[in-house]
């Protein structure tokens, strides 16, 4: 039997404050979203996916170029197509989520807008599940809040998603066995909280039996890096 298709949609693969690359997001064969940085409508009709066909979006944490794209696919979901959508996040997702969308759309959003937004909210958990599918969460250390890392098994392949996160040792227990790797290599040299081009080089150099695709780029480029747009079928 061969091995389950992934197909990656990179909606966008910049740090922060990059000037060259849209914030991050990803989408999994169309049903899976990773992050919401982008801008998500757009981005996704550009690369061939459909908003409402995301069964789950898996937050790594709360930094706003990682969910600032999320209040306008969230209306997409209202007013366009809604069915049910799964939000995992590290603890208190539902309320820092709702804040969000709260400051977005103001007094609309109790009003006239939340109870036709068909989520269910998951603080995520060591081994859960979300939408039908199975996953594993791993602490990650990104600054003073920690980022949470992803194990998603997609039928017999495992994806291994790190959000951000410096070069300690739960990214190694985060992408070890795992059959494809996005993770974040920001730029060269000392990096503050995130994940250096030689750190990044070291990490796949550790585990040669994983395909790693490197995202969440300052500028520039590096061996193995994704771009913004780009669809990686593995």
């Amino acid at each position: 039997m061969g091995l389950t298709d992934l197909r990656l949609a990179f909606l966008g693969t910049g740090a922060a404050f990059s000037p060259e690359r849209y914030n991050g997001a990803v989408a999994v064969n169309g049903r899976l979203l990773l992050d919401g940085g982008a801008p998500l409508l757009p981005h996704m009709h550009r690369c061939g996916i459909d908003p409402g066909a995301i069964d789950a979006v898996f937050l790594t944490h709360f930094h706003g170029d990682h969910t600032l794209g999320l209040p306008t696919f969230v209306l997409y979901r209202i007013f366009v197509d809604p069915r049910p959508v799964t939000i995992v996040g590290p603890e208190g997702v539902e309320a820092r989520m709702e804040a969000l969308f709260e400051v977005s759309w103001g007094q609309d959003w109790q009003l006239a807008m939340r109870h036709r937004f068909n989520v269910t909210y998951q603080a995520a958990q060591p081994s859960g599940t979300a939408a039908g599918y199975k996953y594993d969460s791993v602490k990650l250390d990104h600054g003073t809040s920690g980022s949470n890392g992803y194990r998603i098994r997609i039928d017999d392949r495992i994806l291994a998603y790190s959000g951000d996160t410096e070069a300690t040792a739960p990214l190694d227990e985060l992408v070890d066995g795992a059959d494809v790797a996005i993770v974040e290599a920001t730029g060269p040299g000392d990096v503050f909280s995130h994940m250096s081009w030689e750190a990044a080089s070291d990490l796949k150099a550790r585990h040669p039996k994983t395909r790693f695709l490197f995202n969440h780029v300052y500028a520039g480029t590096v061996d193995g890096a994704v771009a913004d747009f780009q669809v990686v079928e593995v």
